[in-house]
């Protein structure tokens, strides 16, 4: 019995000491993307909306841009939904929608019914894109400033508080440094 009260005891206090330091990490819940400052990667992908045209991601180069990563049958990428559709009424920001992995029907049938916050939505029916972005599932949103480079990224569904703080104010306070 006694042998095992003391590997039960380093157990339990090298439990505690990795609680208490995730409990008081500042960089909880936070996946640092590799391609922060790096260019992002660029593509041609057909438009869900217009069919015939496709979108160059290149076009969007000279401003601020966001790219939010979505799909249908993703639960967040609803609720994040109306955030998007707020933030299209403001005009703060562009926000291309990059549909991924998604029924093309049920997309169009998606934003008819929800409303379309987007500029363009690329199709990105087998997830080549999204690779390229590194991104682990939906939704993830990225910020661009306008050399094309990635500033920010967000994993999970976008709020209010987190579309003013972390793409709006950094867009802004860009602009007043020179950015």
């Amino acid at each position: 019995m006694n042998r095992f009260l003391l590997p039960l005891a380093g157990f339990a206090l090298l439990a505690i000491v990795l609680g208490v330091g995730i409990r008081h990490s500042k960089t909880k819940g936070v996946v640092v993307s590799p391609l922060i400052g790096r260019p992002a990667p660029d593509y041609v992908l057909p438009n869900l909306i217009e069919p015939a045209e496709k979108f160059d991601s290149r076009s969007m180069k000279g401003r601020w841009y966001v790219l939010n990563v979505w799909g249908t049958w993703c639960v967040e990428c609803r609720a994040e939904h109306p955030v998007l559709v707020e933030a299209q009424r403001s005009g703060s920001l562009p926000i291309v929608g990059l549909n991924w992995k998604d029924s093309d029907e049920e997309a169009r049938s998606w934003l008819a019914a929800l409303g379309n916050p987007y500029v363009a939505v690329p199709v990105d029916a087998e997830g080549r894109i999204a690779i390229d972005y590194g991104v682990y599932g939906a939704p993830e949103t990225f910020l661009v400033d306008p050399q094309g480079v990635i500033v920010h990224k967000h994993i999970g569904p976008l709020s209010a508080e987190i579309w003013q703080r972390d793409f709006v104010n950094r867009t802004t306070g860009a602009a007043r440094t020179g950015s």
